[in-house]
């Protein structure tokens, strides 16, 4: 009996890994026809992706404009919860990427914790560097507090190099002595632009979204004339000691796996309560795609959300 239910064990591992390995197979052709060399067209067919995968008759979404900034509003069509808000920064390596694109995220987690979240559409690279992006995510960060948010209402969450927008934000606003918000949601974090991460190394072969060349590419757009170890420019060598309770989640076949696996490091040492949380066979911001693993990562965001609620809100 033994025997069997270790075969067993042993065939479901094996078709999981199988079924993994399809997925990402996919995965690396949907992303060759999004991905383009004339940066507009990449742009326009992540547009494109963004508004076909995040439609959603269960939303209501509005478009707000803030000092010259494109942004929008996603919020769900039920009763829910408006004390709180997440702040969304997409991704796309600082080069790419919109609120329509994020759509295939904000959709998803507005539905998941039953609250609003609010994307912009900062400035990219190549024609605008750093430090445009993060001054973008100061407008939008003020925005919210002209709306009569506190500070610890605020859930700031993003993905790739929006992830790396969202620990930009609250280094600023730790380092202007400003209130930090109330947590951080981070999927597949882009922290460490040195590509200094082992991972940038050992994943490079199963990695079916990034590679080097890609990630110099897009360091090369954003941090043109930047020291990359600046702690603004790459988040991980920054001085976390403060920060907000941070929620991190990454898959185990990206190229920036150790961006989160040592941002958790760095993290714990710096005495913030951190959550990392690694998914067996998945991509780069894995939690964008159409199938089951994805709904529950992005379930697991929410819990993580909706557990601080219970904590007492300060403006």
């Amino acid at each position: 009996m033994a025997i069997f239910r270790k075969n067993a064990a042993e065939a479901k591992q094996a078709r999981t890994q199988e079924q993994n390995q399809n997925l990402m197979k996919l995965i690396k052709r949907v992303h060759s026809v999004v991905e383009h060399e004339d940066i507009q067209k990449h742009r326009h067919s992540q547009d494109y992706f963004g508004a076909l995968l995040g439609n959603s008759r269960d939303m209501d979404i509005t478009s707000a404009e803030v000092r010259g900034m494109h942004c929008e509003w996603v919020r769900v069509r039920r009763p829910h919860g408006k004390r709180r808000v997440i702040l969304y920064c997409h991704g796309g390596g600082y080069s790419t990427g919109s609120c329509l694109y994020a759509r295939t995220l904000t959709t998803r987690l507005a539905a998941a914790a039953s609250m609003d979240v609010f994307c912009f559409d900062y400035r990219l690279a190549p024609e605008h560097p750093y430090p445009a992006a993060p001054e973008d995510a100061m407008k939008a960060w003020d925005y919210l507090m002209l709306q009569g948010y506190g500070a610890l209402d605020v859930v700031v969450a993003g993905d790739s190099a929006g992830g790396n927008l969202a620990l930009n934000l609250t280094l600023s606003l730790k380092e202007q002595g400003r209130i930090l918000p109330g947590a951080l949601v981070l999927l597949s974090p882009w922290t460490d632009l040195t590509a200094s991460g082992k991972s940038q190394e050992s994943r490079a072969q199963v990695d079916p979204v990034l590679d080097a060349e890609y990630l110099r590419k897009m360091t090369e757009n954003y941090a043109r004339g930047a020291d990359c170890r600046d702690p603004h420019v790459s988040p991980l060598f920054a001085d976390l000691s403060g920060f907000p309770p941070t929620f991190i989640q990454v898959g185990d076949n990206e190229v920036l796996l150790s961006d989160s696996t040592r941002l958790q490091k760095t993290l714990l040492r710096a005495g913030v309560p951190v959550r990392l949380e690694v998914f067996e066979g998945m991509w780069h911001v894995f939690q964008m795609s159409p199938f089951r693993t994805a709904a529950e990562a992005m379930d697991r965001c929410a819990e993580f959300i909706l557990g601080l609620r219970d904590q007492p809100a300060v403006s």
